[in-house]
């Protein structure tokens, strides 16, 4: 279970990075009130995770998957440009958290 907590709050640490970005400092509401929402939701899975999987592991997870989605999901919007060296770059970053779930022993 704490993978799936992990690997959710990963999802939602991009959610809150890209409203973040669009919340423009602080001065839209709605992506000022998601990113809040998020980031305490994201954060507060993050530890519960790590009841059970070491801080190292969990945090690059954690990291890999939020930096991961928010690249691409901005490749996709289009305010990011694309470039197959980023999404090779992308899919390694993924290999490796993959990685880090098979190798660990938690």
């Amino acid at each position: 279970m704490s993978w799936v907590i992990l690997i959710i709050s990963g999802m939602l640490e991009a959610v809150w990075a890209t409203a973040l970005g669009k919340s423009e400092g602080f001065t839209k509401l709605v992506p000022t009130i998601v990113f809040g929402v998020t980031l305490v939701a994201s954060m507060g899975g993050l530890a519960w995770a790590m009841r059970d999987i070491s801080t190292g592991t969990a945090y690059a997870v954690w990291v890999g998957i939020g930096a991961s989605l928010t690249v691409a999901y901005a490749m996709i919007t289009g305010d990011e440009q694309f470039s197959l060296v980023k999404m090779l770059l992308i899919l390694g970053l993924v290999g490796c958290v993959v990685g880090l779930k098979l190798v660990g022993h938690e």
